[in-house]
């Protein structure tokens, strides 16, 4: 028997959770004794179709599987295609509606597995209450609008931070690059210095650290060492980057949402191998770093 052929999709390179999720694939293909191909999609959704387009499209190319973690829409039609030619199709991080009108007549596994965003974002709310307490401003680095993630984590943050906990809403695209240029474009305002922040939140580690970032460019060093006192946190909490970053005092804390391409290999392997469909849709829970209660014990400490 050939080796399993597995192509994955991914959203960017600039971003530690989506590294690490290459590298998750990476050890699970070495683990099954597989084949994978990794994709970046840069962010573009066109260039995203286009890319797994051309390994549907060409015989000669077609893997057994693709894995993907779409950049916008849930990909309904490039997910036929790829059916409709044997191939394998596992939907990362996103919710989709068609898996099972595609699973009633497909010859090969479709699935999705999901982090549970609303829960990640419930986790980053009660976070903001054990930073805060009952009141004050939040700055909050949203991810793009048209992604279903960001979309989710907000609405878990909201249900969760304390109803006078007033929240102020910048936009980004995961990266460093992009939280970065938020805070850079959002102190530039004159609004910005009559809002009394109290933390800054962000949707995933890496916008977390850039927002840092332009704080530590500020040229004026009393708004800088102001700016830098206060607590940052971020969700996503790879090993190296996010919880390292909390360990060092970087960041004051982050929501772990586990690398989902590994156990998606996993899933399709076992699959493939015993001739049946995976789960449905599989839920992987996160977990707050630090624990909630050792968040809430620190600020009673500091409050003494």
């Amino acid at each position: 028997m050939n080796k399993l052929a597995v192509v994955v999709s991914l959203i960017t390179q600039d971003n530690d959770y989506q590294r690490e999720q290459a590298a998750s694939a990476q050890a699970a293909a070495l683990k099954l004794g597989a084949n994978v191909q990794i994709l970046y999609a840069n962010n573009d959704a066109v260039q995203q179709t286009q890319q797994i387009l051309s390994f549907i499209q060409e015989p000669g190319k077609r893997p057994d599987a693709i894995l993907v973690e779409p950049v916008g829409t849930g990909m309904l039609q490039v997910a036929k295609a790829a059916v409709s030619a044997g191939i394998a199709w596992g939907v990362v991080n996103i919710d989709v509606d068609y898996i099972p009108q595609l699973r009633q007549h497909a010859l090969v596994p479709v699935f999705s597995i999901v982090s549970d965003h609303e829960e990640i974002g419930k986790l980053q709310g009660q976070q903001i209450a054990a930073i805060l307490g009952d009141e004050g401003c939040v700055l909050y680095i949203e991810g793009p609008s048209g992604r279903e993630v960001a979309r989710l984590r907000t609405k878990g943050m909201m249900s969760t931070k304390p109803q006078r906990v007033a929240v102020s809403t910048l936009k980004g695209d995961w990266t460093q690059q992009s939280g970065h240029r938020a805070i850079k474009s959002w102190l530039a305002l004159s609004t910005s210095r009559d809002l009394h922040v109290g933390m800054i939140a962000c949707q995933n580690d890496d916008m977390a650290m850039g927002a840092r970032r332009a704080f530590e460019e500020l040229g004026d060093m009393r708004a800088r060492d102001s700016w830098l006192s206060l607590p940052i946190t971020g969700c996503d909490g790879v090993p190296k980057a996010g919880q390292a970053w909390v360990r060092e005092g970087r960041l004051a804390a982050t929501v772990i949402s586990p690398p989902l391409v590994g156990d998606a290999m996993h899933l399709l392997a076992t699959a493939l191998r015993s001739g049946t469909q995976p789960a449905e849709r599989t839920v992987m829970p996160p977990m707050s770093f630090p624990a909630l209660k050792e968040m809430v014990k620190a600020k009673g400490q500091v409050a003494q």
